[in-house]
């Protein structure tokens, strides 16, 4: 992701956050969910290292993985006319793949939103808690459920 996407990055995340994740939470947690994933926060995580990378079609952004410390999947979005087209395992195959480059050795978490579960078990992972709800945003713990390296 270059710094001229983010904008794009921004926007998709939250139009896709308010449609598929949003909806359950009540306004005030809305509002927090998507204040923490805007665009000046976008760009903050990538000056803390966050490893971000996009899908482009025809140059249109179409879909952004985002990773923190090579180990947290934190963002994930597809649009909606891309959906089931294998663009989020594509996403994630390369974060992965530069994750693990960098020393991770294959252990991964993400906190799904309800809607994401399947799609988050499709790609490798399992629940590792239950259901959680941090100041009325809602998600379900997961992590990776492949075996590390060499074991």
């Amino acid at each position: 992701m270059s710094n001229a996407d983010v904008a794009s990055v921004a926007s998709l995340l939250a139009s896709l956050a308010r449609e598929h994740i949003t909806h359950e939470f009540d306004p005030r947690a809305r509002e927090l969910f998507l204040a923490k994933n805007d665009e000046a926060n976008i760009r903050r995580f990538v000056a803390q290292g966050f490893r971000y990378h996009v899908a482009e079609s025809h140059g249109r952004i179409v879909g952004v993985v985002g990773v923190r410390d090579n180990r947290h999947l934190y963002h994930l979005f597809v649009a909606n006319d891309f959906q089931r087209r294998g663009i989020a395992r594509r996403l994630w195959a390369v974060a992965r793949e530069q994750c693990i480059a960098a020393g991770n050795p294959g252990n991964f978490t993400v906190n799904a939103s309800n809607n994401a579960i399947p799609v988050y078990e499709r790609l490798g992972f399992v629940r590792s808690g239950p259901a959680q709800n941090d100041d009325g945003i809602l998600y379900n713990p997961m992590a990776s459920a492949e075996p590390p390296f060499g074991s």
